[in-house]
């Protein structure tokens, strides 16, 4: 079931110059159901050569993608402004991870503001300048021997976190079981035909049987069987015992 369209994030790189970062970064937009990206000045112009080959099928925000000519420009319409950077900035602004900035981004977005987040140039991020036009930073907490992240990577972290933030973070599947839970008669017939086997084997010392039995049935008991399992140990069983399957 598609999602109900909502109020989300503005996705703003700055001068982005290689064109597997931009369709790298629209495919991260997409998995956590961003789509507004606006581009600032993309080096060598728009669009790029092969650009879409790395979206991965994200070329709806490809597609819808607008060009601006500064970062000024590109934030015009819009009510807050969110900076990223690795860097500390000596700017005197809020600074915070992104599981912090989300959840307060998710609160403007529902009292009807437009919100903005700015990714910075490859190389060199967002000048002192640019990250001046923001009301607060976010940074990521990475290792700081290697803090060196991929535009895409950015983006994608932020793009996660606001999902959680905005109550969408379902996952796909929940390992539910698919099969009932077993009946009563059912582990009784096979805590019989165990026993069986076991005793035609000799097993069971004459004097312990009945401790034994009571341990294997509480075994069996503490994995909450369903339907399908029975039927898989009994199965399993019939084919250690060479017995034939029971009619139907």
């Amino acid at each position: 079931m598609s999602e109900q369209p909502s109020p989300r994030p503005i996705v703003i790189l700055v001068e982005p110059q290689l064109a597997e970062n931009i369709g790298m970064t629209a495919r991260a937009m997409a998995n956590f159901g961003l789509s507004e990206l606006r581009l600032v000045a993309p080096k060598g112009g728009w669009p790029k050569k092969g650009v879409r080959e790395t979206a991965s099928g994200a070329t709806h925000v490809l597609d819808a993608a607008t060009i601006h000519a500064t970062v000024a420009e590109a934030i015009g319409d819009l009510h807050h402004v969110l900076a990223t950077t690795a860097r500390e900035r000596g700017q005197m602004k809020r600074v915070m991870g992104p599981d912090i900035a989300m959840p307060a981004l998710v609160e403007r977005l529902a009292a009807g503001e437009k919100v903005g987040i700015l990714f910075g140039r490859e190389r060199v991020g967002l000048s002192n300048d640019e990250v001046s036009l923001a009301d607060a930073i976010v940074t990521f907490p990475v290792d700081p021997k290697h803090s060196s992240l991929n535009l895409a990577q950015s983006v994608l972290l932020v793009a996660y976190e606001w999902r959680r933030a905005a109550g969408l973070a379902a996952l796909p599947f929940d390992g539910e079981l698919r099969s009932a839970p077993a009946p009563r008669a059912a582990l009784i017939s096979l805590f019989e035909s165990l026993e069986g086997a076991l005793d035609a084997v000799g097993y069971f010392p004459p004097e312990k049987r009945g401790g034994m039995v009571r341990n294997l049935r509480d075994i069996l008991h503490r994995m909450a069987m369903t339907e399908q399992d029975v039927r898989s140990l009994r199965g399993a069983l019939r084919a250690l015992t060479g017995r034939k399957p029971d009619p139907e």
